[in-house]
Formats: C-alpha cells, structure tokens, sequence
C-alpha cells in the first residue's frame, strides 16, 4: 500500500501526540523532564523489514509487547537495544546498571514504560479518530526483532508502522523503536479513518 504524503504526516502527528502523553506520565512519576521524540516514521511489509533489521539489531533486544482489537487489530511494541534498555532503567530507578539488584526491577520498570508509551499511541489514535481499540496486557520479552515480530501475526498479510523514538532524559539520549503490527485489513481501516478525520 502507497501511502500519500498527508497520510504519512497524519500519521506521525497521531504517534507524536500519543508520545508527548507518555512524556508528561513518565515525566511526573519520577519527576523529571523525559522528552519523547519521534524524528521519522516508516509504513513496511514485513519483507521490507529486513532492511531496518541491520540498524535496529540483530541481536537479542528488549521490548514490551501488546496486542489490540477492535476497530483494528495487531500488535504493538516498544523496542530497545539492551544497552539503551538498561541506561533507561538505571535512570528511572537512580541506580547504576551494574548494581545487582537492577535486574529484579528491570523487567517491571521496561514493562512498565512498555505500557505507557504504546497505550499513549494507540490511545491517541482511538481517540482522534473516533475509534474503539481493546488492549491485552503488556508482556516483556527479550528476542531477535525478526522472532518478536513473527510471533505477533499469522501468515505476512500485514503493514508494519515503524517509528523510530528518542528519550532525552537528563543529559542523555537513549534510542528505542515503537513498531505497530497490523493485519492488513485493518491497516485500510486506519488508512480509511485518517481519510475521514483529513477530509472534516
């Protein structure tokens, strides 16, 4: 699926939205300015993903993982590196990455993030275009990016919506990936409900 210019712009200003919600969360709960950024977005098949494979990773990442129904169905995630996973926990916890007692925490702290950001992106797409989306709960996992995803569908019948993210945190910048799994179907009813929410 081609996608036009203003399709593509509406949706990354839907993500965007969704994303400075999850800054303001994250920011209050352990007072201090995080800054969420998404510089680009990119509409894929999952043959086209290979591509994006060598600059994500090929190794084993961490990403927080949930499912959605409804008006459209798929799986979303939260991807890190593991060194920018680890960096982002240690922040939010206040302590250095090699204390032992990091991984104890690390799970439900990346969980934790994992869930506000994805529910903040998908929250503002439902609400701004009107939509009913039901969530599953939010699993973390540690894999290759090629594994997560075909864990997440059946069959390559589907459009991946990839947006590269950034956490300015403090004096440091940590990288991420939220990547949107949807069955093809659905991915026309997203593209048909920006239409409709571009033509008003």
């Amino acid at each position: 699926m081609i996608l036009t210019e203003e399709q593509i712009d509406a949706l990354k200003e839907l993500i965007n939205i969704g994303v400075g919600r999850a800054s303001g969360v994250l920011s209050s709960m352990i007072e201090c300015k995080i800054s969420l950024q998404v510089p680009h977005i990119k509409v894929l098949t999952l043959s086209e993903l290979n591509d994006e494979v060598e600059r994500i990773g090929h190794g084993r990442l961490a990403a927080v993982k949930l499912g959605f129904k409804g008006s459209f169905a798929g799986t979303a995630a939260l991807v890190f590196p593991p060194d920018s996973a680890a960096k982002l926990v240690s922040l939010l916890v206040r302590e250095e990455t090699d204390t032992p007692d990091l991984d104890s925490v690390r799970v439900g702290t990346l969980n934790e993030v994992g869930n506000i950001v994805i529910n903040g992106v998908m929250g503002s797409v439902a609400n701004v275009l009107k939509q009913h989306i039901d969530y599953s709960l939010p699993t973390y996992v540690e894999d290759s990016l090629e594994h997560m995803l075909a864990a997440g569908v059946a069959g390559n019948e589907i459009m991946i919506l990839l947006a590269h993210t950034r956490f300015a945190v403090e004096e440091y910048m940590i990288e991420g990936n939220i990547v949107l799994l949807f069955e093809s179907k659905s991915f026309g009813s997203l593209i048909l409900a920006i239409d409709r929410d571009l033509r008003q």
